[in-house]
Parts: structure tokens; C-alpha cells; sequence
């Protein structure tokens, strides 16, 4: 057996979404949103079922969706993609995986942040690579230029960013996205941008992709999720785009992961990219007013809220909350004593975790909410 999988334990998602299913618990752990439903994509799909192909699509994905997905960029980003620079991918993490295999060589560094996606270091490890983390100021949650630089040697290849960032809910402040792209340049590194949060970015922001920094145009990988912009996080169809003698590359790895991915998926979120533009501003809008709704009542209850500016969640500090316990303790105590499933922080970090912030999801119905904060202003003060 393979030591890389041999020993890796469990995700801590499918830990505390396990233990939320054996207990009963509020689900507030593992990110899927309850609504909005968008119901002219899922009926899309079942049309496509019924009336279209079923065979194999194209490897690099359905025509249609990838100029769909080059058009939505143009349109909400300013960017100047062609289809030919896309390549559908089943769900974003294959799309990591395959960016990683395809561009590390055995030995190359790759430049990670944490706190991080726990998918990045399995597959850095498995495509041969070497991780060096860089730390963000968890004071600020903003790339310290220096540990930055620190990380850097002759053999740094790949620089990985997740922005807007989960677990944390930031996004990436201009100027570190500028020192990011001088970074890439000067050392010539290829970025690969995870970027799935990228239409749920709160508070009037919008997001901008690294991709369209000076110099970034023909060194970046930018991947997307159709999961986390219509909310459709089981069907799994994610996408990579990068100009063409890199996608061409990224095309070979994904041909031997899954190959391609299902055709009606592929029909119905072309056709939402190009028409529901509405709808994806409306499914934000809505996050945002759960995200506010959800933080008030926290903080009514005496829980410090950390700021969430994108992405389905928001952390608690658990030690300026005045609770004398770790991260994973309070996890464990919430499912115990009040029925809520959360995530520690500290399962995103590779070491020296910081043990008092704690993330919850709020992209979850209003009754949802209000019951897992009652639950909560009943359990605190045996927590603290």
C-alpha cells in the first residue's frame, strides 16, 4: 500500500459530518448550502438526460460550455479567455489534481498558504512535489512579503492561492495579488489559482483573478466551480482555464483522471453561465443577508466573529469568546451538548495551527440558523 494513503486520516469534513449523521447534530461543518434552488439548470439537466446525448462528450469538455464559461469571465471579470483556454474538469479538485500532475516534475517546490484546502499537500506529495507553506498573518490574514520570499528557492516551480480563501472567508488584498504576480515573474513560477468562491464575494467587492495581474497572463491556471456558483456542490463539474500551450498540457493530465465529465451537467451549466446572471446575484445577496443574520446572533450570544468577506463561512474565536478550550474540544463539546457540527480551524494547517478559531457554514435556511443559535445560547454556558 501507498504510505501517502496508507496513513492519512479521515478529512475532518467527513469526520464531523459523520459524527453530525450518528448524533443528529446541525450539519454547520461541511459547506453545502441549503438554497437558492435554481431550478432552470436542474431542469436543463434532466432535459439533456431525456433528449440529448449520453455518450461520451468531448475530453476537454462540451463546446458549448466552454465558450459559455469564456463568456461569463468576459462579462463578471474582464477577461479575455477563448473556449480553447478551457477545460471542464469533474468538480475543482480534480482540476487541482490534474494542474499538479501536469506541471510538477519530480523535486520541484510548490509554495502553498495556510491555512489551506487539505486536498492541496495529498496531491503536491502524490505528483512528486515538495510543499513550502507560507504562513498568512493571523493577524490580518495578508501575505507577509518576507516568509514569502523565505520560501523561494532555485527549485520553486508552482505557487497554489486560494482566493477568496476557505477556510477564513478572506479575500486577497490587491497588494498581495501584486506581489504575488512580481513574485511569479521574477522566479518564474506558474500560479495555480483555485478560485471556486470567486461569485460569492460579499459587501459590494468583486472578485479579480491573479490571472489578470501584469506578467500573469501565460503563467496561470485559474479553476472554477459551477458547484459553488449555482450551488450545485454534488454534481461536480468544475473547470480549468490557462492560455493554450498550458491548457494543452493540463488536457493530458485530466484525459487520465476522469477523463471527461457528465454530458447533461456540462448542457445545463452552459445554459445557467449565459442566463442567470440574475439568479447568481440574487443566490448572493442572500448568502450575504445568512452571513449577517447568522454573525449578529453569534455575537448576541457572546461569540467574537472573526470578518467574512466571501465563500460560505465564518469563524468564531473561541479564546476571545472567553471558552477555555481548543478548537477540536469545542468541535467535539458543540456536537455533545449542543447538536452542532462545526470544523476546527487548526485541520487546515500542516503545523504550528493556531487552536482557538473555530468555522462554521451559514449558507443554510433561516430556521436552520435560528435553531443551531438557540442550541448554542443554551449550551454556551456549560462551554465556558
Amino acid at each position: 500500500m501507498n504510505p501517502i494513503y496508507r496513513d492519512m486520516p479521515t478529512t475532518i469534513f467527513e469526520a464531523m459530518s459523520m459524527r453530525a449523521r450518528e448524533t443528529g447534530a446541525i450539519n454547520l461543518g461541511q459547506g453545502f448550502p441549503d438554497g437558492p434552488r435554481n431550478d432552470l439548470v436542474i431542469d436543463a439537466a434532466c432535459a439533456a438526460l431525456q433528449h440529448r446525448s449520453n455518450q461520451y462528450p468531448p475530453m476537454v469538455g462540451l463546446p458549448e460550455l466552454r465558450a459559455a464559461i469564456a463568456d461569463w469571465y468576459r462579462r463578471h471579470q474582464q477577461l479575455e479567455l477563448a473556449p480553447d483556454e478551457v477545460v471542464v474538469t469533474s468538480g475543482a479538485t480534480e482540476a487541482i489534481a490534474a494542474a499538479l500532475l501536469a506541471i510538477i516534475q519530480p523535486g520541484d517546490e510548490v509554495l502553498l498558504f495556510q491555512p489551506l484546502y487539505d486536498a492541496y499537500c495529498p496531491l503536491v506529495q502524490r505528483a512528486g512535489g515538495i510543499a513550502r507553506i507560507v504562513d498568512f498573518d493571523r493577524s490580518c490574514w495578508r501575505i507577509d512579503a518576507q516568509a514569502l520570499a523565505d520560501a523561494i528557492s532555485p527549485r520553486t516551480r508552482v505557487l497554489l492561492l486560494n482566493d477568496p480563501m476557505n477556510p477564513m472567508g478572506t479575500t486577497a488584498h490587491p497588494d498581495d495579488l501584486a506581489l504575488l504576480a512580481r513574485t511569479c515573474v521574477d522566479n518564474d513560477l506558474i500560479a495555480i489559482c483555485d478560485e471556486v468562491w470567486e461569485a460569492l464575494v460579499y459587501d459590494g467587492a468583486q472578485h479579480r483573478s491573479l490571472l489578470s495581474y501584469p506578467g500573469m497572463r501565460e503563467r496561470t491556471v485559474k479553476i472554477g466551480s459551477a458547484g459553488k456558483i449555482f450551488g450545485l456542490t454534488g454534481w461536480k463539474v468544475g473547470w480549468m482555464c490557462a492560455a493554450p500551450p498550458i491548457a494543452r498540457v493540463l488536457a493530458k493530465a485530466h484525459q487520465f483522471l476522469t477523463f471527461t465529465t457528465p454530458p447533461n451537467l456540462q448542457w445545463a451549466v452552459a445554459e445557467g453561465l449565459n442566463s442567470q446572471d440574475d439568479w447568481i446575484a440574487m443566490a448572493r445577496a442572500q448568502h450575504q443577508a445568512s452571513r449577517d443574520f447568522f454573525c449578529a446572533g453569534l455575537r448576541k450570544i457572546g461569540l467574537a466573529t472573526v470578518p467574512s468577506a466571501a465563500t460560505y463561512f465564518v469563524s468564531v474565536d473561541v479564546a476571545a469568546s472567553g471558552i477555555a478550550m481548543e478548537d477540536m474540544a469545542f468541535c467535539h463539546a458543540m456536537i455533545d451538548q449542543a447538536g452542532i457540527a462545526a470544523i476546527p480551524i487548526s485541520a487546515f494547517y500542516s503545523d504550528a495551527p493556531p487552536t482557538h478559531l473555530v468555522r462554521f457554514c451559514f449558507a443554510k435556511e433561516r430556521a436552520t440558523l435560528e435553531r443551531a443559535l438557540e442550541r448554542l445560547a443554551e449550551a454556551l454556558p456549560r462551554l465556558k
